[in-house]
């Protein structure tokens, strides 16, 4: 029973969090700060929850910096996304094979 307090009590947390602001908020967004701001949160949120996997997705955290270096180097350079994505996964594998033969 106590499970489904907790269920409930998410559910209408997460409705509320979604729900005010359609109803609080009638009028469209005017001021220049706060639609800039409201633009750069989702990008935010995902880097902040992204960063931290990308270390710690590994056996060893030296392989997914390295593979996050050359993502990041690759994608300054315009490369496409899967371009991208599969050179960072073969740093990270081949990172993480010379480690264990050290």
């Amino acid at each position: 029973m106590k499970i489904c307090l907790y269920i409930l009590v998410m559910a209408v947390t997460t409705y509320l969090i979604r729900a005010l602001p359609l109803t609080l908020l009638k009028k469209p967004i005017q001021n220049r700060f706060i639609k800039s701001f409201l633009h750069y949160v989702p990008v935010a949120c995902l880097t902040a929850m992204t960063f931290p996997a990308i270390l710690t997705a590994t056996e060893h955290m030296i392989a997914g910096a390295i593979g996050l270096a050359v993502a990041v180097v690759l994608a300054l350079r315009k490369k496409s996304l899967i371009v991208v994505a599969v050179a960072a996964c073969a740093a990270v594998f081949l990172t993480e094979q010379l480690i264990k033969l050290l």
